[in-house]
């Protein structure tokens, strides 16, 4: 396999690390979980910025600032958003909004969100390389039953992003829009951060 770090950026994709939620379900910050000697959001963060994307946009709402320095070292584009309450959708569309106003030479944006702790570098730079040589309109995670993300989404979809409910996530326009997707397989996606179990899941996995 190539070093990720090797491949050259000639796309203008960029990533959105959706970060933005209180994690009321888990009982404590999963972005503060410490993964393979990391905080989660960190680990992830890292993952995206190892890929060579040419933008990393991370969205933070609820403890913004106690998330923000576990990150401040990173040349990332951090962005607030206060009413996060609001749901999953709306913290992905305040992070499209900052790409369209501010990185409007963007051709496709990668969609993760920071609670999947197996994600790696490698599964972003093949989102890449399969839109690279299907242009698919949107090249999408499968894992298990799912089709969904990580996420790599055409500009010519943006519109359509920027359309969804609040409380909607990226998923209701891969499923609206199968016959756009290609898809790469990961084994490991099944498996996010939401509650206690999931945790004691990722402990049992890690050894």
């Amino acid at each position: 396999m190539s070093d990720p770090k090797s491949e050259r950026i000639d796309d203008n994709l960029s990533v959105i690390v959706l970060a933005a939620g209180s994690s009321s379900r888990l009982g404590q910050s999963k972005q503060l979980v410490q993964v393979d000697g990391l905080p989660l959001l960190l680990k992830s963060v890292l993952a995206a910025l190892n890929a060579n994307y040419i933008h990393v946009i991370v969205v933070l709402g609820a403890n913004a600032e106690q998330h923000r320095k576990t990150i401040a070292q990173l040349p990332v584009e951090i962005v607030i958003h206060n009413e996060w309450k609001k749901g999953m959708g709306s913290s992905l569309k305040m992070g499209l909004h900052h790409i369209v106003k501010y990185r409007p030479e963007t051709n496709g944006v990668v969609v993760m969100v920071c609670d999947q702790p197996l994600l790696t570098t490698e599964h972003l730079v093949a989102l890449r390389n399969a839109y690279k040589k299907s242009r698919s309109k949107i090249v999408a995670s499968k894992y298990k039953t799912v089709t969904g993300v990580p996420a790599l989404f055409d500009r010519s979809l943006f519109p359509l992003l920027l359309e969804i409910n609040d409380t909607q996530g990226a998923r209701v326009l891969i499923d609206s829009h199968v016959e756009s997707v290609s898809t790469i397989d990961w084994a490991d996606g099944y498996l996010d951060i939401d509650t206690p179990e999931d945790l004691r899941l990722l402990n049992q996995k890690q050894g």
